[in-house]
């Protein structure tokens, strides 16, 4: 799975509390971005979850 956060990140950081392993905030572009090339197996439902209550629709899954 990979994953990935577009431009229409509102900066809430609701990801990066549900999943520090995999999303971290960017202080200088004021979004949260994608720690990880690929999500490891571990984090992949917190990944989904993240995703599911991302009020801006800003985190877009790719299954492999």
């Amino acid at each position: 799975m990979k994953v990935k956060v577009t431009e229409n990140c509102m900066g809430d950081r609701r990801c990066n509390d549900l999943c520090p392993e995999v999303f971290e905030y960017d202080e200088d572009q004021l979004k949260s971005i994608v720690k990880v090339d690929e999500v490891p197996e571990e984090y992949k439902v917190l990944v989904r979850q993240a995703a599911e209550e991302c009020g801006a629709d800003a985190i877009i899954i790719e299954e492999d």
